[in-house]
């Protein structure tokens, strides 16, 4: 299994934004790692940022995509998406979920083909607001 830990560094580095909802349970990450695809994106062999999946049939869920500030806006999370994505392309739905002032991330998301599908208030039980985009697959 994945170093857990490592995960939960990564997810630390982002909590305290309205944006995004970390992980911070370690009994929740384990559950997590053993039933999704995840990865870990290195720099210089050092955990930069991961990118996790769930799979049901012929439908995705990215259910995990962070970044260290520190590396942000240089196109790690866009490179770690297009590889997933690459993976993903003989699914026919691809989902995921993003908090509608993260502009950044819906960039990203709609220039990779994703479209807002609709809007969830109190999605993670956080008092925050997302959008639920998919990018449909021609299979």
């Amino acid at each position: 299994m994945q170093d857990v830990d490592t995960f939960l560094a990564l997810e630390r580095k982002v909590s305290g934004l309205p944006t995004y909802s970390p992980t911070l349970s370690e009994e929740e990450m384990r559950r997590d790692l053993e039933t999704g695809v995840a990865y870990l994106i290195k720099h210089e062999n050092t955990p930069i940022g991961s990118i996790m999946y769930d799979e049901k049939g012929d439908v995705a869920y990215i259910s995990y995509m962070v970044v260290d500030p520190a590396y942000q806006g240089r196109g790690v999370a866009r490179k770690a998406l297009i590889s997933v994505l690459e993976e993903l392309k003989g699914k026919r739905r691809i989902e995921l979920v993003t908090h509608p002032d993260n502009a950044k991330a819906l960039k990203l998301y709609q220039s990779l083909g994703f479209i807002v599908e609709g809007r969830k208030e109190n999605y993670y039980g956080d008092g925050e607001p997302r959008l639920m985009l998919v990018k449909e697959n021609q299979t």
